[in-house]
């Protein structure tokens, strides 16, 4: 459900679907979360408020870069598991 909160004077529901519309075009990789419409006379000021989008850690684990190893077979597992893990000296 999108939030809109219009100030300043009326729009339409064709009106806000419109800017709803625009924004999905505009920014088709975003999750639209609220539209603050201002009316000013004649002209209306829009901001769009998106939803953060959550952060996953990718590593390269065996030539493939994952996020989770839920898909690796026992094979990839097991190769994960023994593999060398190097570090930094300082």
């Amino acid at each position: 459900m999108i939030d809109i909160n219009v100030t300043g004077g009326k729009i339409s529901r064709e009106e806000i679907n419109y800017y709803i519309e625009a924004a999905g075009a505009q920014y088709p990789d975003k999750h639209l979360r609220a539209i603050d419409l201002d009316v000013d006379g004649e002209y209306v000021n829009v901001k769009y408020h998106f939803s953060d989008v959550p952060f996953q850690r990718i590593r390269r684990i065996t030539g493939y870069l994952v996020g989770t190893l839920d898909r690796f077979n026992n094979a990839k597992r097991s190769e994960e598991k023994n593999r060398v893990k190097h570090t930094m000296q300082q």
